[in-house]
Protein backbone atom coordinates (compact mmCIF):
# COMPACT_ATOMS: atom_id res chain seq x y z
CA UNK A 1 0.00 0.00 0.00
CA UNK A 2 1.73 3.50 -0.76
CA UNK A 3 1.17 6.68 0.87
CA UNK A 4 -1.77 7.61 -1.55
CA UNK A 5 -3.93 5.34 -0.51
CA UNK A 6 -3.71 5.95 3.30
CA UNK A 7 -6.93 7.09 4.56
CA UNK A 8 -6.72 8.92 7.93
CA UNK A 9 -7.91 12.40 8.91
CA UNK A 10 -10.24 11.38 5.93
CA UNK A 11 -14.09 10.89 6.47
CA UNK A 12 -15.58 7.18 5.45
CA UNK A 13 -19.13 7.26 4.61
CA UNK A 14 -21.85 3.98 4.20
CA UNK A 15 -23.27 3.75 0.90
CA UNK A 16 -26.47 3.73 0.67
CA UNK A 17 -26.66 -0.39 -0.12
CA UNK A 18 -24.82 -0.88 3.38
CA UNK A 19 -26.90 -2.81 5.30
CA UNK A 20 -24.58 -3.75 8.32
CA UNK A 21 -26.44 -2.55 11.43
CA UNK A 22 -22.92 -1.55 12.88
CA UNK A 23 -22.39 0.72 10.11
CA UNK A 24 -25.52 1.73 7.81
CA UNK A 25 -25.96 5.44 7.64
CA UNK A 26 -22.58 6.33 8.97
CA UNK A 27 -19.95 8.27 9.23
CA UNK A 28 -16.55 7.34 10.12
CA UNK A 29 -13.59 9.61 10.98
CA UNK A 30 -10.42 7.58 10.27
CA UNK A 31 -7.93 8.28 13.04
CA UNK A 32 -5.44 5.63 11.78
CA UNK A 33 -5.01 3.40 8.38
CA UNK A 34 -1.65 1.96 7.70
CA UNK A 35 -0.73 -1.33 6.25
CA UNK A 36 -1.41 -3.37 9.13
CA UNK A 37 -5.13 -2.17 9.12
CA UNK A 38 -7.46 0.75 10.17
CA UNK A 39 -9.03 2.20 13.17
CA UNK A 40 -11.78 4.91 13.38
CA UNK A 41 -14.63 6.20 15.45
CA UNK A 42 -17.99 6.67 13.87
CA UNK A 43 -18.71 10.22 14.48
CA UNK A 44 -23.36 10.04 14.30
CA UNK A 45 -24.38 7.21 16.26
CA UNK A 46 -25.27 8.37 19.83
CA UNK A 47 -25.86 5.86 22.84
CA UNK A 48 -28.57 6.14 25.49
CA UNK A 49 -25.79 7.88 27.64
CA UNK A 50 -24.61 11.20 28.37
CA UNK A 51 -21.48 12.73 30.04
CA UNK A 52 -22.94 13.66 33.16
CA UNK A 53 -23.34 9.48 33.21
CA UNK A 54 -20.41 8.90 32.09
CA UNK A 55 -18.66 11.16 35.41
CA UNK A 56 -20.83 9.68 37.46
CA UNK A 57 -19.17 5.85 36.23
CA UNK A 58 -15.98 7.06 36.54
CA UNK A 59 -16.66 8.76 39.78
CA UNK A 60 -15.51 12.15 38.49
CA UNK A 61 -16.81 14.65 41.40
CA UNK A 62 -14.82 17.76 40.67
CA UNK A 63 -17.24 18.91 38.07
CA UNK A 64 -16.83 22.58 37.31
CA UNK A 65 -20.60 23.20 35.31
CA UNK A 66 -23.32 21.37 34.29
CA UNK A 67 -22.83 21.36 30.49
CA UNK A 68 -26.10 20.22 29.68
CA UNK A 69 -26.95 16.92 27.70
CA UNK A 70 -23.67 16.22 25.62
CA UNK A 71 -23.55 12.54 24.69
CA UNK A 72 -21.42 9.48 24.10
CA UNK A 73 -21.25 7.86 21.16
CA UNK A 74 -21.08 4.13 19.97
CA UNK A 75 -17.97 4.74 18.21
CA UNK A 76 -17.87 1.16 16.68
CA UNK A 77 -18.47 -2.12 16.93
CA UNK A 78 -15.05 -3.16 18.60
CA UNK A 79 -13.66 -3.03 22.04
CA UNK A 80 -17.19 -1.13 23.15
CA UNK A 81 -16.18 -1.13 26.96
CA UNK A 82 -13.19 1.31 25.58
CA UNK A 83 -13.70 4.71 25.81
CA UNK A 84 -11.90 7.05 23.16
CA UNK A 85 -12.22 10.99 23.06
CA UNK A 86 -11.52 12.81 19.67
CA UNK A 87 -10.99 16.79 20.08
CA UNK A 88 -10.04 19.65 18.20
CA UNK A 89 -6.51 21.44 20.40
CA UNK A 90 -4.06 18.24 20.73
CA UNK A 91 -2.91 19.34 24.14
CA UNK A 92 -0.69 17.48 25.91
CA UNK A 93 -2.96 14.39 27.36
CA UNK A 94 -1.41 11.08 28.66
CA UNK A 95 -2.29 9.01 25.94
CA UNK A 96 -3.34 10.86 22.77
CA UNK A 97 -2.47 9.94 18.96
CA UNK A 98 -2.18 13.07 16.65
CA UNK A 99 -4.25 12.80 13.46
CA UNK A 100 -3.48 16.10 11.82
CA UNK A 101 -2.57 19.53 13.47
CA UNK A 102 -5.58 20.43 14.28
CA UNK A 103 -7.34 16.86 15.49
CA UNK A 104 -6.64 14.34 17.92
CA UNK A 105 -7.87 10.77 19.54
CA UNK A 106 -7.24 10.80 23.47
CA UNK A 107 -7.62 7.17 25.40
CA UNK A 108 -6.69 8.03 28.95
CA UNK A 109 -8.91 9.62 31.53
CA UNK A 110 -6.95 12.59 32.47
CA UNK A 111 -8.72 14.23 29.40
CA UNK A 112 -11.77 13.51 30.46
CA UNK A 113 -10.75 14.61 34.12
CA UNK A 114 -10.16 17.69 32.80
CA UNK A 115 -13.07 18.24 30.84
CA UNK A 116 -15.62 17.98 33.56
CA UNK A 117 -13.37 20.60 35.63
CA UNK A 118 -13.79 22.81 32.20
CA UNK A 119 -10.23 22.52 31.53
CA UNK A 120 -10.51 19.96 28.43
CA UNK A 121 -10.79 20.76 24.98
CA UNK A 122 -13.90 22.51 24.18
CA UNK A 123 -14.88 20.62 21.04
CA UNK A 124 -15.13 17.20 21.75
CA UNK A 125 -16.48 13.95 21.07
CA UNK A 126 -16.42 10.93 24.09
CA UNK A 127 -16.85 7.07 22.22
CA UNK A 128 -17.25 3.85 23.56
CA UNK A 129 -15.12 1.10 20.90
CA UNK A 130 -14.04 2.26 17.06
CA UNK A 131 -14.66 0.80 14.13
CA UNK A 132 -11.71 -1.75 13.21
CA UNK A 133 -10.39 -3.44 10.16
CA UNK A 134 -7.50 -6.10 9.76
CA UNK A 135 -5.24 -5.94 6.54
CA UNK A 136 -6.93 -5.06 3.40
CA UNK A 137 -9.89 -5.49 4.88
CA UNK A 138 -11.23 -1.69 4.34
CA UNK A 139 -9.71 -1.53 1.24
CA UNK A 140 -12.05 -4.75 -0.14
CA UNK A 141 -15.14 -3.22 1.14
CA UNK A 142 -13.91 0.07 -0.88
CA UNK A 143 -13.54 -1.73 -3.89
CA UNK A 144 -17.03 -3.18 -3.34
CA UNK A 145 -18.59 0.17 -3.32
CA UNK A 146 -19.49 0.00 0.65
CA UNK A 147 -17.95 3.12 1.48
CA UNK A 148 -17.30 6.57 -0.56
CA UNK A 149 -14.32 8.29 1.41
CA UNK A 150 -12.89 11.72 1.66
CA UNK A 151 -11.02 14.36 3.31
CA UNK A 152 -12.95 14.80 6.85
CA UNK A 153 -14.15 18.00 7.75
CA UNK A 154 -13.84 19.21 11.54
CA UNK A 155 -17.22 21.35 11.68
CA UNK A 156 -18.90 18.31 10.94
CA UNK A 157 -17.95 16.17 13.40
CA UNK A 158 -17.94 19.03 16.20
CA UNK A 159 -20.67 21.38 14.59
CA UNK A 160 -23.53 20.05 12.80
CA UNK A 161 -26.31 18.45 13.93
CA UNK A 162 -25.78 14.54 14.75
CA UNK A 163 -28.90 13.70 12.61
CA UNK A 164 -27.13 16.10 9.53
CA UNK A 165 -23.91 14.17 9.25
CA UNK A 166 -23.90 11.94 7.12
CA UNK A 167 -25.69 13.61 4.38
CA UNK A 168 -23.56 16.68 5.32
CA UNK A 169 -20.33 14.88 4.94
CA UNK A 170 -21.13 13.53 1.49
CA UNK A 171 -22.47 16.94 0.30
CA UNK A 172 -18.78 18.03 1.18
CA UNK A 173 -17.64 15.40 -1.21
CA UNK A 174 -20.31 16.64 -3.44
CA UNK A 175 -22.44 14.20 -3.82
CA UNK A 176 -25.76 13.96 -2.69
CA UNK A 177 -26.76 10.58 -1.69
CA UNK A 178 -30.52 10.85 -2.03
CA UNK A 179 -29.23 10.43 -5.88
CA UNK A 180 -27.38 7.48 -5.46
CA UNK A 181 -29.47 4.02 -5.92
CA UNK A 182 -29.40 1.15 -2.72
CA UNK A 183 -29.55 -1.39 -5.89
CA UNK A 184 -25.49 -0.53 -6.77
CA UNK A 185 -24.62 -3.47 -8.88
CA UNK A 186 -28.32 -4.91 -10.13
CA UNK A 187 -28.60 -4.08 -13.53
Amino acid sequence: MDDSSLLSDQFLIAMPALNDPNFSKTVTYMCDHNEEGAMGLVINRPLDLDIRELFTHLEIDNIAHDSGYIPIYQGGPVQTERGFVLHRDPGDWEASIIVNENIAITMSQDIISSIAEGKGPTDFLIALGYAGWGEGQLETELAANAWLNGPADASIIFDVPIEQRWTASANHLGIELKNISSDIGHA
